[in-house]
């Protein structure tokens, strides 16, 4: 299921306007591994949006995502580091343990900061901080999980303008987070990771990413 809005666009944002996306924030939980199997070797090489990816991960175990995603994606991709660049065309992954955010420069930031929903990462403090920095020049994509750790995060995108995305629940294995995100506040599609796949694609070959 979709929204009746036009992808590139949203509600909030000016009607016809074609302007580029320059960020993509990504979160989810358990389920969430298995979408990014669908979305991330979808994404096409010449990609000009960074992306940032919050998962929640066992604290005391080193991430292996970026290897894994390494070997079948076309983008490179690395875990993030605090003060690291934001380059266009690239994954960033959280690392275990810490919140990540995005600032000026743009740069990413890593913060101790009490756990958020019990996670820290959280999904909310990435995306909250992403909808500061980029406003309408933001995609903000929420997956599977089994709290409510970026709802509020993906409303705040939306009041900012950016783009809202959800994992259709009926193909999520844990329903519970983009159930609570589409309790909260309008998106603007509703999809499976293929569909999400799909929609970045054509934000792509409309030049919007």
């Amino acid at each position: 299921m979709s929204a009746a809005t036009a992808p590139g666009t949203s509600s909030s944002s000016a009607s016809g306007s074609s302007f580029a996306y320059e960020a993509i924030v990504v979160g989810g939980s358990s389920g969430g591994v298995e979408a990014l199997v669908a979305l991330l070797p979808a994404l096409p090489a010449t990609l000009q949006a960074a992306m940032v990816v919050v998962l929640h991960l066992p604290r005391d175990r080193r991430s292996l995502l970026a290897d894994i995603f390494r070997q079948r994606c076309a983008l490179p991709m690395q875990e993030a580091g605090d003060k690291d660049r934001i380059e266009a065309g690239t994954v960033y992954f959280a690392p275990p343990d810490y919140h990540l955010l995005v600032d000026d420069g743009p740069r990413l930031s890593l913060s101790v900061d009490a756990p958020v929903h019990f996670s820290r990462p959280s999904i909310d403090v990435l995306f909250e901080s992403a909808a500061d920095l980029y406003g309408p020049r933001l995609v903000g994509i929420l997956l599977s999980g089994a709290n409510e750790d970026g709802a509020q995060g993906l409303a705040a995108i939306r009041s900012a303008g950016g783009l809202a995305i959800v994992q259709d629940p009926a193909s999520a294995p844990m329903p519970t987070m983009p159930l609570a995100a589409l309790a909260r506040t309008p998106v603007d599609h509703t999809l499976p990771p293929a569909g999400i796949a799909a929609l970045l694609a054509q934000l792509h070959q409309q030049s919007l990413l």
